[in-house]
């Protein structure tokens, strides 16, 4: 076996029991760079990467390849605090099939012209880029985004629409816009992973990959971010969902109720009807309630 191949093997297929053979002949693997932002968040990187992991794994074959690189090279901390060691920096990054970019809880601070710059290159030469989590906030600073469908976590959109208000993006679990790839991040990662693994190689490995990973439900990239959030309110209707979202996610922050509706497109007039109709109260007594049971956790 040639020394690369082995050196392939060893790398990207780990030992395990289970075996799925294939129905869909074999091509070159699929690369995948992935590029970390400071503070990148560690769940929607890994959720990413193990489903690619796990189809090499049962094939027992090669069939996505992937390098880590931030914009250094230097070890890279993520949100939690765990430091990472790319592979490489971005100057050295080879070509992929695929690059994304996982960004965190500071996305504004990790978008240097290095990176924004280098995006924009890929994307010119015909490659494919995509954005984890906060990563859409790269891809909007190299000019990449406009007229595409994208998304990023529902924490970060009021944030990112403030700061890039002619894009607008979608409150989807992922989308994929031809050579455009984003998601929410968090488990989001995971499912489109599976979401490719299923294009590329079949239904079959794609559930394969799923059991593996104990992924009881997969949710399709049409779904909503906070579908949950909307079981748990007891509706469907989006501005009272996502109200009720930046209420929650800015619960330690001084709340301008103003500025949450002007967020929605609504006025304070109109989202104090909604809390009242809905859930039978007033948007600043449900804060009061969320605080109160925050301080108690």
């Amino acid at each position: 076996m040639p020394q690369s191949v082995a050196d392939d093997s060893e790398r990207y297929i780990a030992r395990g029991i289970a075996h799925v053979k294939l129905a869909t002949p074999v091509r070159a693997p699929i690369t995948v760079s992935f590029v970390l932002m400071p503070r990148f968040t560690m769940l929607a990187f890994t959720s990413a990467i193990e489903p690619l992991r796990v189809a090499n794994q049962l094939t027992e074959q090669v069939l996505f390849k992937w390098r880590i690189h931030s914009e250094s090279g230097a070890p890279i901390t993520c949100s939690n605090g765990v430091p990472l060691l790319p592979d490489a920096p971005l100057s050295e990054a080879p070509a992929s099939d695929y690059v994304l970019v996982c960004g965190g809880v500071e996305p504004d601070a990790g978008c240097s012209a290095e990176l924004t710059d280098w995006l924009r290159k890929q994307w010119r030469h015909g490659g494919t880029v995509g954005g984890l989590c906060t990563g859409a906030y790269a891809l909007a600073r190299a000019g990449i985004l406009n007229g595409r469908c994208f998304t990023l976590h529902w924490e970060n959109i009021p944030n990112f629409t403030e700061k890039y208000p002619d894009l607008v993006p979608e409150r989807r679990i992922f989308c994929i816009d031809e050579r455009i790839v984003t998601c929410a991040g968090g488990v989001a990662s995971a499912e489109l992973a599976l979401k490719l693994i299923e294009d590329y190689y079949g239904a079959e490995l794609g559930q394969a990959v799923m059991n593996m990973c104990l992924l009881g439900q997969i949710r399709r990239g049409e779904d909503e971010q906070l579908s949950s959030l909307s079981v748990r309110l007891g509706t469907r209707n989006d501005h009272l969902i996502r109200a009720v979202a930046y209420i929650e996610a800015h619960v330690e922050d001084e709340i301008d109720l103003a500025e949450c509706a002007r967020h929605l497109g609504i006025s304070r007039r109109q989202l104090e009807r909604l809390f009242q109709r809905y859930l039978d109260t007033t948007p600043l007594q449900y804060l009061n309630r969320v605080r109160l049971q925050h301080a108690r956790c």
